[in-house]
This record gives structure tokens, C-alpha cells and sequence, in this order.
């Protein structure tokens, strides 16, 4: 029986003394050495890569356990106005919606005609900013064929989408 708990203890021992000589420590019984790749930079100074890169994902915290962690911050919120993406979506009900981030605030839209039109137009919507103003709000629009379209044109959309937002938001207030 003491033959065999020995023989237990010398092969976990070996066990703990292959798995530290897999870390790349400069110390302990089986350190090497510094084995890191050394590379001149365009000034002729020797840089070390590999210690400034264990270095910088020490400092970041990696290790293969942030993979099983939701290391998202809670606080972050998207910074698109909800009453501007949803008046924009209303006002411009009759353009097929082709792409959509909440993300970036980006809305594109497809060819449409609306109501009492002939023309087709697309057009597509930025929302940069969290408040309900008119600078928050960007809309491009094109006709069919890529022709222009009048910049009295695009002021009423940006106008419609701003007023729909404000409904929306008194509509919200009112509960």
C-alpha cells in the first residue's frame, strides 16, 4: 500500500512539474531563459514583441476564462433617439426598409413611390445623436436613375420625421 501512494505522489509531482514548465516565466526551476523574439525597428532599436505583447494582455486581464465571461459593460446604452428611428420608419412607411442598425443609427431604405407620386425615391436616414433635435437627424434622398432631389424636398422629410418624433414623444408622456 505504500508503494502505490508514493507512486500516486510522484506522478502528480511530475504532472505539476510538466504543467509550470509549459508558462513562459523568466523564473523556476525549469526557466530557459529568455527565449523572445528580438526585432529591430526602423530606428535600429532592439524590441522586444512577445514581452510587450504578454505584457499588454496581463494589463487586459485575457486569459482563456474571459471566453465563459459576459464581461459587457451594463452601463452602455445605443445612442440612437427612439422617437427619430421610429418617426423615421412611420414618415417613410412606403420605402421598403433594405438595412437597418440600431448601432450606428443607420436606416437605408429601398425604392418607393409615395401616395400621389408617380417618381420613385430611396433614401436613407443617420441618427448621430441621443436628443430629440434636428441636428441629431440626417436624411439623403435620390430619385430613380440617381437624379437629385431638391433640397426643399429632403427639408420637408427631415421636417415630417422631426414633427412625428415630437408626436411620439408627447404620445409617451401622456400615459
Amino acid at each position: 500500500m505504500p508503494v502505490l501512494k508514493i507512486a500516486k505522489y510522484g506522478v502528480a509531482a511530475l504532472g505539476l512539474a510538466a504543467l509550470s514548465a509549459c508558462g513562459n516565466s523568466a523564473s523556476g526551476p525549469f526557466a530557459g531563459g529568455n527565449q523572445d523574439r528580438r526585432e529591430n525597428d526602423n530606428n535600429g532599436f532592439s524590441r522586444d514583441f512577445d514581452s510587450a505583447a504578454r505584457s499588454a494582455a496581463v494589463k487586459r486581464g485575457d486569459s482563456i476564462f474571459d471566453l465563459f465571461r459576459n464581461n459587457d459593460d451594463p452601463n452602455v446604452t445605443l445612442e440612437v433617439n427612439k422617437y427619430l428611428w421610429n418617426a423615421s420608419l412611420d414618415v417613410l412607411n412606403f420605402m421598403p426598409v433594405q438595412r437597418a442598425d440600431p448601432f450606428t443609427g443607420t436606416i437605408s431604405m429601398g425604392f418607393g413611390r409615395p401616395q400621389g407620386s408617380n417618381r420613385a425615391y430611396r433614401a436613407t436616414v443617420y441618427i448621430t445623436d441621443p436628443a430629440l433635435d434636428a441636428r441629431s437627424l440626417r436624411v439623403a434622398v435620390q430619385g430613380a436613375g440617381g437624379a437629385a432631389v431638391s433640397t426643399e424636398t429632403v427639408r420637408a422629410i427631415e421636417d415630417a420625421i422631426l414633427t412625428r418624433a415630437r408626436q411620439l414623444r408627447i404620445r409617451d408622456t401622456k400615459l
